[in-house]
């Protein structure tokens, strides 16, 4: 198991956090997988044009892939059960419109929960992240949803943890294969 932190993943965080504190991310991580098979998995083709800005950057990570999203849809979030078919996947969403994490093994959904509601949670085995979720520092009261100060950096983290595939700012910094999303629904 990883020992990422909250810290471990900030600069991400920041990267997708406007001046207002807005951010917009959906990330993907994705346990011993290439970039390449991660991206034919959602049905993205590498080196497609996005002519609309909107697709899917695959970055070679440390025990894996890390997908982020460049769009509005959360393709990569929907579709973590997909990436997850013979492997570990995690996703987190962080957007003005919704948020979460949700973590899947061989296809099966193991946790899912709301990034201010883990008291929400569902899936397969709802609690096996919670030792985590705990340690880093996410909101874990089961009798009422709670609003921590920035869950995102946290879940990035927990993400890490439970796939053990890491993304150096290095490795973010460096080329990623990438394909246009503008043939998936709901952008067609």
């Amino acid at each position: 198991m990883s020992g990422a932190t909250a810290a471990t993943y900030e600069w991400l965080y920041r990267e997708f956090t406007d001046d207002e504190d807005s951010t917009w991310l959906y990330a993907g991580f994705v346990q011993s997988m290439s970039p390449e098979e991660a991206l034919q998995r959602i049905n993205v083709t590498p080196g497609t044009p996005c002519e609309s800005g909107f697709g899917v950057a695959a970055y070679a990570a440390r025990g894996g892939t890390v997908l982020i999203e460049h769009g509005w849809a959360g393709i990569i979030f929907h579709k973590v059960g997909l990436l997850s078919a013979g492997t570990a996947a995690a996703a987190v969403c962080a957007t003005l419109n919704s948020d979460g994490f949700a973590y899947c093994v061989d296809g099966q959904l193991i946790t899912a929960f709301g990034l201010y509601g883990y008291c929400f949670r569902d899936g397969g085995d709802p609690d096996r992240l919670q030792v985590d979720v705990g340690d880093l520092g996410l909101p874990v009261d089961d009798e009422k949803p709670q609003f921590a100060g920035n869950p995102v950096s946290s879940a990035l983290a927990l993400a890490e943890r439970a796939t053990g595939v890491h993304l150096s700012r290095a490795r973010y910094a460096g080329l990623a294969l990438v394909g246009s999303t503008d043939h998936l629904a709901p952008y067609r």
